[in-house]
């Protein structure tokens, strides 16, 4: 579909941003003033793994020989982000040497009371039986929060960053999960910067309109990209100078609340 935009475009004599849609390697070669402007759904997951490994290098007593037992939330099945978030955490977490046994995992396609529901169920099911929630959106993180609350898994001691029983990390940094983050429940998150994003793309499109080309400018305060990455359309060499990889970044108790 993406290449066939391109294309429909370049016909015209006119360039493209891709920000929000990711546009496939064939779009990109179109033409080379067609660019991609987003954050690899990958790193948001790897960033996931190295906050669990943060917080149970701090407490391994809540891990005993590197074994997390997992209740996973996934976004919508099939979705590029649902996709790469869970191969970057699960690949990172196994190069860190940790065993990840998922206990329950299932779709609440991003949506919070789906996902309340859905722990309501594994909590009845295997309470007892596992370390950490993780969900791939703060949505559903926050769904898993109110759950651990209702069935009373509080021990209201926030020394380890959380009054939960176990920690719950997120992916985008909303404001919503930042006021849960300072209210001791929601443990961490990650952000994917929206803003920057869509100003790096709108930065691209300005050079087109003003320059006549946008190859080769910093956008956003951001390089191309020069490295090639296992997640497309940064994945082939012929198109990764159209690639402007805005980085997704922790939140934890040490910068949360620079975003509120």
């Amino acid at each position: 579909m993406t290449e066939q935009m391109a294309q429909k475009i370049q016909a015209v004599g006119g360039g493209a941003a891709f920000s929000n849609i990711q546009p496939s390697v064939e779009a990109l070669k179109v033409g080379k003033d067609f660019y991609f402007a987003s954050s690899p759904d990958l790193v948001a997951g790897q960033y996931q793994a190295e906050i669990v490994d943060d917080y149970f290098t701090k407490y391994p007593e809540k891990a005993p020989g590197k074994v997390l037992n997992v209740l996973f939330l996934q976004g919508q099945l099939g979705h590029p982000a649902q996709i790469r978030r869970e191969a970057g955490f699960i690949d990172t977490l196994e190069s860190l040497g940790y065993t990840v046994n998922f206990v329950a995992k299932d779709t609440a396609d991003w949506i919070p009371d789906k996902a309340q529901e859905k722990m309501d169920t594994w909590l009845a099911a295997h309470r007892g039986n596992f370390n950490l929630v993780v969900a791939q959106n703060d949505g559903m993180a926050l769904g898993a929060v109110e759950s651990l609350i209702t069935n009373g898994l509080v021990d209201n001691d926030a020394s380890d960053g959380t009054i939960l029983s176990f920690p719950v990390i997120g992916i985008d940094a909303t404001a919503d999960a930042l006021n849960s983050m300072d209210q001791d429940k929601l443990y961490a998150t990650v952000l994917q910067d929206s803003v920057r994003q869509s100003s790096t793309a709108f930065e691209l499109a300005y050079a087109m309109a003003t320059e006549g080309t946008a190859q080769g400018v910093t956008a956003g305060g951001i390089e191309p990209a020069k490295e090639v990455i296992s997640e497309a359309p940064a994945n082939d060499p012929a198109v990764i100078s159209q690639c402007y990889l805005v980085p997704y970044k922790p939140i934890t108790k040490e910068n949360y609340k620079d975003l509120m």
